[in-house]
């Protein structure tokens, strides 16, 4: 009866249109109040405890704010320029350099739906001046851009970390080959369609190209190197990793590139400018500018968004969260894990019910919610059946992916078709044949558990576990 209740008014809630937030917070309020010893008060101090007993989860505003300084900071469009200048010569070479873009974007931001602004905003637009159909780059940026939440550092992996109390630095290092895998499956399609429809390829930049335009963009690829060599080293946790993430992002923003800020638009070295007269005159102006860039309008603006979009995120998990005190009190996993257990399932099975489970709530509801409401469930069923909770995750973590991509609650397909233009029914027609790369990759890392284990298997030898 009480999970009868429970999930009659989620569910109820969600259809009348309600934020997912409240709906979370309405049903387990409720089921709380009609079937629970648990007092009013104790509500309060659950979802306070909600965020404070988790520190994982302060890593997610960090990177929500570096992600937004350098989606600002134009550090999308050196990846960009790097990418092309290193596979833009090969046949559909601009098609797979957006694909590589999104990649080391992900790498950065951690947010899928980032990842396509960020990186589709400019590729879309140049792919289709340059012959490519434009349902073809709509439908390879969209798919593409899933890797935002597959390559580590990602946000949904955090969440998932918290909602288990796994370690998110295993989950990070999990996701590193999958990600690597899924976006060279993509560079292959893109290959072969291209050289069936002879797409066209851009001249060779030369290898000086190549180097100045690597070089310019190493601002934003060495955040990839301070967060992710720092917690596998064993240098930093992923929340500290973030923190530095941060500021990081901050200095690379408004200082490096100076895309916003008090020194926007000065330019490094004034033509002709003797090197020594360059350096005393920049740190004058970096000394001069650091206070003041407190209270620049452009950098308050995108520290404010950050603010937005984090309180909107950690307002569904403590919600999220609370659902989970409810599931967990009243003993709805156990009860789920054993009839499921009675049901004589064996691990291939269950997974089979998982991805279909996953696949129909990525239809409906946000990521973050999904992980927070099923990953109670689930986490103590794989755990009895065998399964690794770190395989367990990157399999939730993929369906996310797939679910971002899914009307009529696909992030990525609302993003995409603001920056086309286009409606919401030409954008999933454009994304659908990539939808089919993805669900094969599903089965794979589903059944081939070494794909997410090898790395952190590995470096725990190395480290001697």
């Amino acid at each position: 009866m009480t999970i009868a209740v429970l999930f009659l008014i989620l569910f109820g809630c969600i259809f009348l249109g309600m934020p997912i937030a409240v709906a979370l917070g309405l049903s387990s309020v409720g089921t709380i109040l009609m079937f629970s010893d648990d007092s009013l008060a104790s509500i309060a101090l659950k979802l306070f405890e909600a965020l404070s007993h988790h520190y994982t989860l302060l890593a997610i505003p960090f990177f929500i704010l570096s992600s937004a300084f350098l989606s600002t900071g134009g550090v999308a469009k050196r990846l960009i320029n790097f990418a092309v200048d290193s596979i833009g010569h090969v046949k559909g070479g601009l098609a797979m350099a957006s694909v590589m873009a999104c990649m080391l974007f992900a790498a950065v931001s951690g947010s899928s739906p980032a990842t396509v602004a960020a990186i589709g905003t400019i590729v879309i637009a140049g792919m289709v001046r340059a012959g490519y159909p434009e349902s073809f780059a709509a439908g390879v940026i969209a798919n593409a851009g899933t890797l935002g939440i597959l390559i580590p550092p990602s946000i949904v992996m955090l969440v998932y970390a918290a909602a288990t109390e796994v370690s998110a630095a295993r989950m990070f290092m999990a996701g590193m080959i999958p990600g690597l895998m899924m976006g060279g499956i993509l560079m292959i399609a893109i290959y072969i369609v291209a050289r069936i429809k002879n797409f066209p390829a851009q001249p060779f930049p030369g290898f000086r190209a190549l180097f100045r335009s690597g070089a310019i963009a190493m601002g934003g690829l060495m955040l990839i190197v301070i967060v992710l060599g720092s917690i596998y080293g064993g240098v930093a946790s992923p929340t500290e990793a973030a923190a530095v993430a941060a500021v990081y992002a901050f200095l690379v923003a408004v200082f490096g590139y100076r895309d916003m800020g008090p020194l926007k638009d000065k330019p490094w070295r004034y033509e002709g400018e003797a090197l020594a007269s360059c350096v005393v005159r920049n740190l004058a102006q970096i000394g001069i500018a650091l206070p003041k860039s407190f209270f620049d309008e452009e950098v308050k603006r995108v520290v404010l968004d950050a603010a937005k979009v984090s309180l909107m995120l950690l307002f569904i998990i403590a919600n999220a969260m609370l659902f989970a005190h409810v599931l967990t009190t009243e003993r709805i996993p156990h009860i789920i894990a054993e009839t499921i257990i009675g049901w004589g399932l064996p691990a291939w099975g269950f997974l089979i019910v998982v991805n279909i489970l996953l696949l129909a709530a990525g239809n409906f509801m946000e990521p973050s919610a999904i992980l927070l409401i099923m990953a109670p469930i689930l986490f103590p069923i794989a755990t009895q059946l065998g399964i690794d909770p770190i395989h367990l995750g990157i399999i939730m973590v993929v369906n996310m992916e797939i679910g971002m991509l899914t009307p009529p609650v696909g992030l990525n397909l609302f993003v995409t078709a603001g920056i086309t233009g286009r409606s919401m029914v030409w954008v999933i027609r454009a994304a659908l044949p990539w939808l089919s790369l993805l669900l094969g990759f599903l089965i794979l890392i589903t059944y081939v558990p070494q794909i997410s284990l090898f790395l952190p298997e590995y470096i725990d030898q190395l480290n001697g576990y």
